[in-house]
């Protein structure tokens, strides 16, 4: 199913929730939705489900308008944070649940669609447990099994990993693309969790505020964000603010100085450019040995991270994140980065053409 947001908004009487949200969702593809607290992903989700109406815009499956279709006539398939798992009822019967007002897909009966769901998410034999008995993970894997039950054309995850350590949560999210992957549904994952989006996504929606930042791939949101919040939000990042004070052709490439701090930073852009600019560096990109830009501070304190050793570092009255293989030495560490490893963003957060970080 490809799913269509057209300049969707969300108002409940003077707080808006969702502004003018355009997104599509390609049939087949695991999109997720990220961003704080606040900042619409749920409101998108229940606009979806069909348990809340657009103020305005429309919103398409397959080209139709649903946006005043119910839930049930939706073929969409939910799972909660909670899970929201009847404690009455076995495993077995809250699967079925999911099949209470469609039959199973297929032609196949009822007990079998339920035997064929839990092999699927890997709790074979646990039809008459009770939900009591399981853990948060297992409780995860009903839970998506009852929304696959009809088999639904999309299918809605409201965060639902949000509850589980670390361990579970990588390995359930794992199995969860595979099986998405094996029954190739349209998928909306909504979390506030950065690192998780960008593990399991095919593209994901960076929102903020109820309006949408950046739509794009993992690595090209995370490598060439084209807002500040999006620097910021999507993974450590250190964003700079400056002036260009210099900025030509050099081969095919623009040769740019840009100072930010009252210090000199070179920069490699696509073309030249001038005025201000906000340009960001990844932790990773900074090294001990890379004789270009090159900064010395203050070591406020490292985290050995195992293959990294994450530093803060105190330089001309702001704070750096530096990530290094070795820990630093001392308590001063001079650092520098390449040109061509900044990612320049406009003063309105439009995007500056730039060469990627590599």
């Amino acid at each position: 199913m490809r799913v269509e947001l057209d300049g969707v908004s969300k108002r409940y009487g003077e707080t808006t929730a969702l502004d003018s949200a355009s997104i599509t969702v390609e049939d087949g593809e695991f999109f997720t939705l990220v961003g704080p607290s606040g900042c619409g992903k749920t409101t998108t989700l229940r606009l979806l489900a069909g348990f809340e109406e657009p103020t305005d815009g429309t919103i398409r499956f397959d080209g139709e308008s649903v946006s005043n279709l119910p839930p049930e006539a939706r073929s969409v398939g939910l799972v909660f944070q909670s899970y929201a798992l009847f404690p009455h009822m076995n495993v077995a019967e809250n699967v079925a649940y999911g099949l209470k007002f469609e039959n199973p897909p297929g032609g196949v009966s009822t007990d079998e669609r339920i035997t064929d769901l839990l092999e699927l998410v890997g709790l074979s034999g646990f039809d008459d447990r009770d939900p009591t008995e399981l853990s948060g993970g297992q409780q995860q894997r009903v839970a998506l099994a009852r929304a696959l039950a009809p088999g639904p054309d999309l299918l809605l995850l409201d965060e639902p990993m949000s509850a589980l350590d670390a361990r579970l949560r990588e390995r359930l999210r794992r199995e969860l693309k595979t099986i998405q992957n094996d029954l190739g549904v349209t998928t909306i994952y909504v979390t506030h969790d950065q690192a998780e989006a960008l593990a399991i996504s095919d593209r994901l929606a960076v929102l903020s505020d109820g309006a949408v930042e950046q739509v794009g791939e993992p690595e090209r949101l995370y490598r060439r964000p084209e807002s500040r919040f999006v620097a910021d939000f999507l993974g450590e990042n250190n964003v700079f603010d400056g002036e260009v004070l210099r900025s030509e052709e050099s081969g095919s490439r623009g040769r740019t100085t840009v100072r930010a701090d009252d210090y000199e930073f070179e920069l490699v852009t696509e073309t030249p450019i001038d005025g201000h600019v906000t340009f960001c560096v990844r932790p990773s990109a900074f090294g001990t040995n890379v004789d270009r830009n090159r900064i010395t501070g203050r070591v406020l304190d490292s985290e050995f991270l195992g293959e990294t050793v994450r530093n803060r570092v105190s330089w001309r009255n702001r704070e750096l994140v530096v990530s290094l293989r070795e820990p630093p030495t001392g308590e001063r560490l001079t650092v520098g980065f390449d040109p061509a490893d900044a990612w320049t963003i406009g003063d309105s957060g439009d995007e500056t053409p730039n060469r990627p970080n590599r």
